[in-house]
């Protein structure tokens, strides 16, 4: 039997002094009557509306109330405004639970998801961080849910979701049956390979957009049907380069530099004569061998590297402080061989450090790192060197806690999120000796850095 906690004007301060008690409890709103909430033994709590409708009672669950710590006042207001909803239809003879039942029945799987999408391009949806999602992740889940999830399970009724609907397209995926090559620019194109690696990236989205949906009543109350199923599990990554791969891609970047150099030594030759300068040479352009010196050296994720801005080296500091990353703001420990490097950049653009070629925003430069990589024979990628640094920094001896600073990984104390933190000396000392170790093994990384990555080139 449910015990009443009783009848007052549900605040905010309400909500975060919930307590749970033996048996599920009520407390109803003494202004908006109808309105209240529901808590169990465990401590859960959720909103509820409670009407009548053509004589019979009526009790629907408008969402859960947000840990203590979490729920703020808008979260009220959204539950009142739901109440209010479902209270006005009542009074015109709607029943809640019919019309949610009804609602559930109608959508399909293509149009939660797009809905999903929709909320997450106006920066709705959250990730784990509390911050919205980024327009290029909300890009991948398109892609995902657009090449394998709807062509797949896209017309099946959330409602009739089963577990062999889950089992059935991460088994199509796996065998690549989603599998195409799609158009994508005048000159693109997109080949899209499925695997099992794609369905269990799939599976994980429609797991996260089926959350997204049960908060919001449009799936059923229910744990998405997942549970049990046979996925992919891949080992974790260990790629790093090796000493050997490390001198080959540094001899590399050194051929490409200098070959840069002879080339405008040239062209300027060329138009001091008044004639025509000579065809630049087809290789990776020297913002490409200068960010992935960068990364070499600091352990940057790609995107960071080639969307620095000149705003965000704190040289003073020996830091990086970088307003956006995969995990918020971030402050990175850097040592003398990388403020050297930045000495050396030619700053062409009043905001980035990689300027785009044409137009606005920052250089890409993956297509730069693919060739760089296959000129120095390496199957690696931009994430290989991050991965290296990071290997290396352990070979030094370094713990764990160092090495987390030293990559930016989430934190998540006070003083971080609201404060400006200074880099310790140590921290410092520490990015110094991993950057000059892997230098060395790139034979010193002593190529004169070409002042030329410009818009131009």
């Amino acid at each position: 039997m449910a015990a009443k906690l009783g009848s007052q004007s549900i605040t905010v301060r309400t909500l975060k002094a919930l307590k749970p008690s033996d048996r599920r409890a009520f407390l109803w709103d003494g202004r908006l009557i109808g309105f209240g909430i529901a808590v169990q033994p465990s401590g859960a709590a959720s909103f509820i509306a409670q009407v009548t409708v053509n004589g019979k009672s009526r009790r629907t669950v408008l969402g859960r109330v947000p840990p203590p710590d979490l729920v703020t006042a808008e979260d009220l207001e959204a539950a009142q405004a739901k109440a209010k909803a479902v209270i006005e239809a009542a009074s015109r003879g709607i029943d809640p639970n019919e019309q949610k039942r009804e609602r559930r029945a109608a959508l399909s799987v293509r149009e939660l998801c797009e809905l999903y999408l929709e909320a997450a391009q106006a920066g709705a949806v959250l990730t784990r961080f509390g911050r919205p999602k980024k327009a290029s992740t909300v890009a991948i889940d398109r892609g995902l849910v657009a090449r394998h999830i709807a062509p797949t399970i896209g017309g099946k009724a959330v409602a009739a979701l089963t577990r062999a609907d889950v089992q059935r397209m991460i088994d199509d995926v796996t065998a690549g049956k989603t599998a195409t090559t799609e158009k994508t620019k005048t000159r693109g194109k997109a080949v899209v390979t499925g695997g099992a690696g794609i369905a269990a990236r799939a599976v994980e989205l429609l797991g996260g957009i089926w959350s997204w949906g049960a908060k919001r009543d449009l799936v059923p109350d229910a744990p998405f049907p997942s549970r049990n199923v046979d996925r992919h599990r891949g080992k974790p990554v260990e790629r790093r380069l090796s000493p050997a791969e490390l001198r080959a891609l540094g001899k590399t970047l050194a051929e490409v530099e200098a070959a840069w150099t002879a080339y405008h030594v040239e062209a300027e030759a060329q138009r001091t004569q008044g004639k025509r300068p000579p065809r630049a040479p087809s290789l990776p352009s020297p913002a490409t061998v200068a960010a992935m010196r960068l990364i070499a050296l600091t352990g940057l994720r790609h995107g960071e590297a080639a969307g620095l801005r000149w705003a965000e080296i704190d040289e003073a500091g020996s830091a990086l402080r970088l307003a956006e990353t995969k995990t918020g703001r971030s402050v990175r420990p850097i040592g003398a061989s990388v403020l050297d490097l930045f000495n050396r950049f030619p700053q062409t653009d009043d905001e980035y450090v990689f300027p785009a070629r044409t137009g606005n925003g920052h250089a890409d430069l993956k297509k730069g790192f693919t060739a760089a990589f296959a000129m120095a024979g390496i199957a690696a990628t931009a994430h290989d060197l991050r991965r290296t640094f990071g290997s290396v920094a352990s070979d030094l001896g370094y713990g764990d806690a160092t090495i987390a600073e030293l990559l930016g990984h989430a934190r998540r104390g006070v003083t971080e999120r609201h404060y400006v933190r200074r880099v310790d000396a140590v921290m410092i000392e520490a990015a110094s000796r991993v950057a000059a170790t892997i230098s060395a093994m790139m034979d010193g990384g002593g190529a004169e850095i070409v002042q030329l990555h410009s818009r131009e080139i």
